[in-house]
């Protein structure tokens, strides 16, 4: 790549990724392939440059086949994470009205018929989790959900899409602080739940990010006059107050684990700081926040230009200490238990260009350039 420090910092990450990878995804319930897609999705609304969307069209259509069918991607798998990149089907099939990508999210909606539900009506946020519900789940199928609503004129799933917001906020939302654990377990039986309130021991980064990124999209599609649109403003204003008062105050960033930032092991980490960043100039911009809170948005996004990116020598840009994954149990016997403590959330491998603080930072990145 060419000296590109002249340019937008959302285009020299998206021709970063381009160039690095021009095949992205990898498998359809690679959702966090997605998340850098959807970062591409903004970078050509806002530049106009065709190659951008090819290179969103070209991966998706490694996947849907022509009777809508989608490759790899098993419904009654019943994993929320699966959902998320059906927000590109949606957007393919606006541009294009091809059949195709209108049937492949038909079929998304259909696993939402079905998923498994707790007894108040939430997502199992897996079915190998069940009677759990996880933060990152509000992301990975609300937004979805309710795009859908607005395309396909099925109102009534405003007020599940709601529903789910405000059910997680109710049992996972922590009265002192604001801040939200990262996972609720109905039956109470995870070794990692609470066994009074079944949540997890710990406010993790990514888990808060991922649900107030969650919110802010929603509300794009969300109707003015739905009852409950208020509440889930200010289901959204009290998460970002209490994010940004546990943020660093010299870098601007947030931590692994929020609230514990002096605590040894902890740790600066890019996809939580970008994706608060992102959810910030989001609802500022919207209206949702007052303008007060720009300021931790730009202390933040300078944060991570000054602190989490490098460039190489070939000019790519690169975005470093992303935590590679965190999640609560564990899928496979062999595998070690994730009992969501401080120990385990500063545990797994720290790593650059991990694609859910990229896409992250792409958004960020747009949203600061629309005027953060």
């Amino acid at each position: 790549m060419q000296n590109q420090s002249n340019q937008k910092w959302s285009v020299r990450m998206a021709d970063s990724v381009m160039e690095r990878e021009p095949l992205k995804l990898k498998k359809w319930g690679a959702y966090d392939s997605g998340v850098v897609l959807k970062g591409i999705e903004q970078v050509w609304r806002e530049t106009k440059e065709q190659k951008y969307f090819d290179y969103i069209k070209t991966n998706v259509d490694e996947y849907v086949e022509a009777d809508g069918n989608i490759k790899t991607y098993d419904l009654e798998e019943y994993n929320i994470d699966h959902i998320n990149n059906g927000k590109l089907l949606l957007m393919l099939y606006q541009e294009t009205g091809e059949e195709k990508y209108k049937k492949a999210a038909y079929l998304q909606r259909e696993q939402l018929k079905t998923h498994p539900r707790t007894s108040e009506g939430g997502f199992w946020h897996k079915n190998i989790y069940p009677h759990q519900m996880w933060l990152d789940g509000i992301y990975m199928g609300a937004p979805f959900y309710a795009e859908f609503a607005r395309v396909f004129n099925e109102p009534e799933n405003f007020d599940d899409v709601a529903h789910q917001v405000i059910l997680i906020s109710k049992h996972t939302r922590d009265p002192k602080t604001g801040l939200y654990y990262h996972g609720w377990d109905e039956s109470k039986q995870q070794r990692w739940a609470n066994p009074e309130t079944g949540v997890s021991p710990n406010f993790w980064g990514r888990a808060m990010g991922w649900y107030v990124m969650a919110i802010a999209d929603i509300l794009d599609f969300f109707p003015e006059n739905h009852p409950r649109r208020n509440e889930l403003i200010n289901i959204f204003q009290g998460a970002i107050d209490a994010v940004v008062k546990v943020r660093d105050s010299v870098t601007g960033l947030w931590y692994q684990v929020l609230d514990q930032g002096n605590r040894p092991g902890n740790y600066h980490e890019a996809s939580a700081s970008a994706m608060f960043v992102y959810a910030i100039a989001k609802g500022v911009r919207k209206g949702y926040l007052a303008t007060k809170y720009l300021d931790a948005a730009r202390e933040g996004f300078e944060g991570i230009i000054n602190n989490l990116i490098e460039i190489d020598e070939k000019g790519f840009v690169n975005l470093t200490q992303v935590c590679s994954v965190a999640g609560l149990g564990q899928v496979l016997p062999t595998e070690p238990y994730r009992d969501g403590s401080f120990e385990y959330y500063i545990s797994e491998p720290v790593v650059a260009n991990d694609p859910k603080g990229v896409g992250a930072f792409i958004l960020a990145s747009i949203e600061m350039e629309k005027g953060g």
